[in-house]
């Protein structure tokens, strides 16, 4: 069977990537992620104002770990030891080293300055390639939806414009034209786009009048807004597709395939199950492949999309019509 896939450019042996995580920030992991079968690594975020720490914190001060691998605990960063600039630079250096598939940095920046400087800084420390998490709060009402895509879709453009490497672009589904918004990027000259960025969850503490945060692993519940994502756009980009978040099966591997995506990243079920888990989800679309006569992924990819729909718009409508009805 064959699994190889060509993601942005890069030519995999597989779409199963391990995403941006902890599980990138440790050099012996790297080493055993790539042994079980990984076919790219994307490090953990740099973020501009250097929040990487304080949100690292949230998240392993919230989740528990009983019923993971034993070695989970042992690669959790301290909020005070989160990387800065010249760390994460390092560290990629040294990943590179250790590897030999790519190696794919993450970079969300605050300023058009500091998007440009930073990537720069990737490519030369020997990046294959880098993915920008964009994000915008859009929490202020002074600010339209029209500036909020026009500042994002510029920095796709300058930060396109310096680099030589491959750029990716991960994006949220909160926009009033998810699938408009993607063809910009699209022709703004990424070579990927990543659906979708997973957000924190928002709490109070009443009594201690605080604002709690958490990040919760995903599940295959997860993977649905994904699917219908990409089934929206795949025929219709040049970019390569790729999604994160909710691929924790072979099922889910054959289903992101069909929607139409090239790259499938992973963290929670690798957080649950460890590097191991990679080898076994491989065995496994292998034998799906071979019990349902597919040859290859590439003949599948994208056989679910909105692009082998005749009329997508009317399909999506009596689906939801036939939701309400009993």
């Amino acid at each position: 069977m064959n699994l190889a896939t060509t993601y942005m450019g890069l030519s995999l042996k597989s779409p199963l990537i391990v995403g941006s995580s902890p599980l990138t920030e440790d050099l012996d992991m790297v080493k055993q992620l790539e042994d079980a079968g990984a076919a790219a690594l994307i490090l953990p975020s740099l973020y501009e104002e250097q929040i990487t720490g304080e949100q690292m914190s949230d998240f392993f001060s919230t989740e528990s770990y009983e019923d993971s691998f034993p070695e989970a605990s042992s690669y959790f960063p301290e909020a005070e030891t989160a990387p800065g600039p010249d760390e994460y630079l390092e560290h990629l250096r040294r990943v590179k080293q250790a590897v030999s598939v790519p190696v794919i940095a993450s970079l969300n920046g605050s300023t058009p300055g500091g998007w440009l400087t930073y990537a720069r800084l990737m490519e030369e420390a020997g990046a294959d390639a880098i993915e920008l998490h964009l994000y915008h709060a859009a929490s202020d009402p002074d600010t339209n939806s029209a500036e909020v895509e026009r500042q994002l879709l510029q920095i796709v453009w300058e930060v396109k414009g310096e680099l030589r490497i491959p750029v990716a672009v991960k994006i949220s589904p909160l926009f009033t034209a998810f699938a408009n918004f993607a063809l910009q990027i699209d022709k703004a000259g990424a070579d990927a786009i990543v659906l979708f960025t997973r957000f924190h969850k928002v709490d109070f503490d009443v009594l201690e009048l605080e604002v709690l945060r958490r990040v919760e692993l995903s599940s295959s519940a997860d993977l649905d807004l994904r699917l219908r994502g990409t089934a929206v756009l795949a025929g219709r980009v040049k970019a390569s597709l790729g999604i994160t978040g909710g691929v924790h099966t072979a099922l889910d591997v054959i289903k992101g395939t069909m929607a139409g995506a090239h790259g499938l990243q992973m963290v929670s079920a690798l957080m649950r199950n460890g590097p191991g888990h990679l080898k076994s989800l491989q065995t496994e679309v292998e034998a799906w492949m071979l019990a349902t006569e597919w040859g290859s992924l590439d003949e599948m990819r994208g056989n679910m999309s909105f692009a082998r729909i005749p009329n997508p718009a009317v399909y999506e409508r009596e689906t939801f019509r036939r939701m309400f009805q009993v």
